[in-house]
């Protein structure tokens, strides 16, 4: 799948560009519910409806717990998946750090553990990308990705909307409505659904 850093500078666009669904995800990469998310909830039938062209996805990549338990693992992880990034190897190692997150309360997204998990990904392992882990090379990149995080909460959520968050088409699924996205058919039914009729989904009233 293609996959860019967006105009912004922050948003990370995975996917057909021309898909009719847009998915914007809001996710820190300690957050065990960003993790349940990814690995048994929506996100499956996300990356198939991307591989179909059906979608595309956009990540802003927060890293607010390191100051909530302390440490810089979710920064480390985001500044990893930065370069990742730069050898087009966002996606894979996206889904490995997730499949392998440590403890909400362990800081352990160490240099170590990510050039180890890295190595799990065909062709990212090299000069150029382990050092960019181990001198935090995008460190600008995840102060940026989350300052836009937490514009992305508003007036009302100025600390951000909270891990993890998807906006699809423009319109962001609410608190009360979050438990369709641990769902895997219900979140699958509805992508198609706003596939198949995108008009009916400007018209919903969430």
């Amino acid at each position: 799948m293609p996959e860019k850093l967006g105009k912004d500078g922050t948003t990370i666009v995975v996917g057909d560009p021309d898909a009719r669904v847009t998915v914007h995800l809001y996710e820190d990469p300690r957050c065990p519910v960003c993790e349940k998310f990814e690995t048994t909830g929506g996100s499956p039938q996300l990356r198939k409806a991307m591989l179909a062209r059906r979608a595309t996805t956009e990540y802003t990549l927060a890293s607010f717990l390191d100051d909530r338990l302390g440490g810089s693992g979710s920064k480390k992880a985001v500044n990893a998946l930065r370069a990742a990034l730069e050898k087009g190897k966002f996606v894979e190692y996206h889904e490995v750090l997730y499949a392998n997150q440590p403890e909400e309360s362990v800081d352990g997204f160490t240099d170590a553990r990510l050039l180890e998990l890295a190595g799990r990904v065909d062709g990212l392992r090299g000069p150029e990308f382990d050092a960019a882990v181990k001198s935090v090379k995008y460190r600008s990149f995840v102060t940026t990705s989350e300052k836009a995080y937490e514009r992305a909460g508003g007036v009302q959520e100025p600390e951000g909307p909270g891990t993890p968050t998807a906006v699809i088409n423009g319109k962001r699924i609410p608190a009360e409505y979050n438990g369709l996205l641990f769902n895997s058919d219900t979140f699958a039914d509805l992508l198609r659904e706003i596939h198949a009729k995108p008009e009916d989904w400007e018209r919903t009233v969430l």
